[in-house]
Parts: C-alpha cells; structure tokens; sequence
C-alpha cells in the first residue's frame, strides 16, 4: 500500500481557483491508478476524477468536466487536482485515494486501496 498527504486546500471565493496535491510514499506509486474525491456535510463521498498509472486516461464526474484536471508526476510520486471556476457547491473535504487495479472509470470507492485523510476546500458565494 500507498501512505497519501493531501494538502493545497483553503477558503476561496467563487469563480477562484486552487491546486490540491497529493503526496504518496511507497516504491510503487507509479504502478497505482490515483483518484480524487469528495464529502460535503450531510453527503456521501463522492467521485472527482481519476488518472491511470502513467496519466494516459482521465475520467471527470460531470460536474467538474472542463474545470478541474487531474494530473500526475511520477517522478514526484505526487497527483494534483487543479480546480478552476469553483462553485460553492465543489465545497467538500477533498480525499487522494490509490487503486492497485485500473478499472475504468474508478468511480467506485470500492475500487481504492489506499486514502489520504482529507484537505478542506471551501467555495465562499
């Protein structure tokens, strides 16, 4: 398994943007399809979006197709969330999760071995 860090969250109006990272350690973080997900309150944890193993897929829940990306930098063994035009409604703790299995679209939480503890971000209106 992955150990995972995730930071780069804060308090941001909307329209703004952040770049979540997070960091994994482990020898082999480049073999791990990664994904992001969220939790707002009162809500079930969410699919963001997920990247294979050497970045060459991505897969986006729809509500964040065409502002958020996802990416990866193995030599880095690091995966960021890049959020663009936020909405108060993408206010959620923010979750980095590692999968052994690319099987997509790894929307599934079942599908992660491995989760990070959460990076808050909040969407001021």
């Amino acid at each position: 398994q992955v150990q995972l860090v995730e930071s780069g969250g804060g308090l941001v109006q909307a329209g703004g943007s952040l770049r979540l990272s997070c960091e994994a350690s482990g020898r082999t973080f480049s073999t791990y399809a990664m994904g992001w997900f969220r939790q707002a309150p009162g809500k079930e944890r969410e699919f963001v979006a997920a990247i294979s193993w050497r970045g060459l897929n991505t897969y986006y829940t729809d509500s964040v197709k065409g502002r958020f990306t996802i990416s990866r930098d193995n030599t880095k063994i690091a995966v960021y969330l890049r959020m663009n035009s936020l909405k108060p409604e993408d206010t959620a703790v923010y979750y980095c999760a590692a999968g052994r299995n690319w099987s997509p679209p790894m929307s599934s939480r079942t599908r992660y071995d491995s989760w990070g503890q959460g990076t808050q971000v909040t969407v001021s209106s």
